[in-house]
């Protein structure tokens, strides 16, 4: 581990850090437009200059290995007069219209500026234009603003496996482009805006509705998918603005998908907020007491084998329990909260978790996925498997519908027969399996929902245990469900669809 003096201050920093962090380590600041922790070091920008001693000239830290005995220096007057030449650079071509860019009051260009800036420019040419590019209904493109940091291109590379976004041409000719002029087809890519440092990818559906500093923020789980992403819902009164990531190493680091993103305009269009009661054949509006009298008197008319309850996929735990409650005053047995069908016990409760957790992909070295699409369903856990594959060593191998899964991938077959294959032993995979330290299976709701669904979830048990998958320190048996409320559901035992007769909705 090399020991380096930042600023005066001594530091010692992991093997294959770099001087940028060496100098956050000690405390320092280091501006940067280009550079990600998240991302592969492009060294664009050249904003992150700092001084070596005994370097012939400032070095760009980001780009620059920490070595043992290195001394550094970032605030000298070389250093600030790098800095500013290299703000001068990226002002060159950028348009004075932050008035009217939405970026403006959260822009790390105009933050830098002030703080490293020069505060006059010595340029007197036109500045270049840029065409707006079309990279779909979601993202907003002003690219005459683009300082070509690359974030974008790196992050739709390297996370998200999508080789849709590049740079073409060279020098002032530079343009970030989707190549064919296409929609960017990513489930993640709205986070190009959180990465973009400058107002060239913005929000469309929130484009000049708002500015930051008019926004309350909440901070919130996502309940759109079952990962249950940290997010941040930004309001402007009653009216929900937009969606932002919340930091959670964890679970969906600083990412989310764009179906999280994006939805909030479910709540002010098209949106069910009134109550409706059939009348004389059809569905009329009413009031909530109305709503409730009707159903409490169908409920204390109807007998109890008559009765079913259905819990919703986006009902809270508590929802759920007084649901359950109420159904148990009524002796109501017909309860359930799977509604695709699935096969899935209530207990015990390792049996429908995510046992390995989020987090814990990082440690396994040999995954099987079973009838499902992680990709399409939890956008966010397929990016944690990518991030896993990229390390190398991880063997991934695919039972059920085919996809483009965004990593290189074994595709066994559609039915359970391969399933039986891989649980006896058989197939080629199972070797694969047993050699692993750590082996890990997903199995997707597609799987459990099919009328072998059972069947299909006990022969995923015993490739589980047969396999190691289950021991000390470690369960790699894991449950990928489709909704949020699914697991609390279980937890309150709203799994008993057992009752007679014909459900009819009043």
């Amino acid at each position: 581990m090399p020991t380096l003096t930042v600023d005066g201050v001594e530091v010692t920093v992991e093997d294959g850090a770099t001087v940028l962090q060496a100098c956050e380590e000690a405390g320092a600041e280091i501006p940067r437009f280009c550079y990600h922790e998240r991302l592969s070091i492009a060294g664009n920008c050249r904003m992150c200059l700092v001084e070596m001693e005994k370097a012939p000239k400032l070095v760009a830290s980001c780009a620059m290995p920490a070595g043992d005995g290195m001394v550094i220096h970032t605030n000298t007057e070389k250093v600030k007069n790098g800095r500013e030449g290299a703000m001068e650079f990226l002002l060159i071509n950028h348009p004075l219209d932050c008035p009217i860019c939405d970026q403006g009051g959260e822009c790390d260009l105009q933050d830098q500026s002030m703080a490293y800036g020069s505060g006059n420019s010595r340029y007197l040419e036109t500045k270049r234009a840029v065409k707006e590019k079309n990279m779909g209904p979601l993202i907003k493109t002003t690219m005459t603003r683009c300082i070509h940091c690359t974030r974008c291109v790196r992050f739709a590379t390297e996370v998200a496996g999508v080789d849709e976004l590049g740079a073409l041409n060279r020098g002032e000719n530079t343009e970030i482009v989707t190549y064919l002029e296409q929609s960017l087809n990513s489930e993640l890519s709205g986070n190009i805006i959180d990465l973009c440092p400058v107002g060239a990818l913005t929000s469309k559906p929130y484009a000049f509705t708002a500015r930051p500093w008019e926004l309350r923020k909440t901070e919130s789980v996502d309940v759109l998918d079952a990962v249950g992403a940290n997010i941040r819902i930004d309001s402007k009164g009653a009216e929900v603005m937009r969606i932002l990531p919340r930091l959670n190493e964890d679970v969906n680091e600083e990412w989310l998908s764009d179906r999280s993103r994006f939805s909030y305009d479910g709540l002010k269009r098209q949106r069910l907020d009134t109550p409706y009661v059939r009348k004389d054949g059809k569905l009329q509006p009413v009031g909530w007491d109305e709503a409730l009298e009707v159903v409490a008197k169908k409920l204390t008319e109807t007998e109890a084998s008559k009765i079913g309850a259905i819990s919703g996929d986006l009902a809270c735990s508590e929802s759920m329990k007084a649901l359950k409650d109420l159904m148990d005053s009524l002796e109501v047995t017909s309860v359930d909260c799977r509604q695709d069908g699935a096969k899935l016990p209530a207990a015990p409760r390792a049996s429908y978790l995510f046992n390995s957790t989020i987090a814990g992909i990082d440690d396994a070295d040999a995954l099987l996925i079973v009838g499902s699409n992680p990709r399409v369903e939890a956008a966010l856990l397929n990016a944690r498997i990518r991030k896993r594959w990229k390390r190398g060593n991880f063997p991934i191998a695919l039972i059920g519908e085919e996809a483009d899964l965004s990593y290189a991938h074994e595709y066994l077959g559609a039915g359970p027969a391969t399933l039986g294959e891989v649980a006896s032993g058989s197939h080629s995979f199972a070797k694969t399996l047993k050699a692993a330290k750590r082996p890990m299976i997903i199995v997707g709701q597609g799987a459990l929902a099919r009328e072998d669904g059972e069947a299909v979830l006990g022969l995923c048990k015993k490739i589980a245990d047969d396999f190691g998958m289950v021991g000390d320190g470690w369960n790699g048996f894991n449950i990928l469900h489709t909704a949020a409320a699914r697991v609390a559901g279980l937890i309150w035992d709203l799994s008993q669809a057992r009752g007679a007769g014909t459900l009819r909705v009043y």
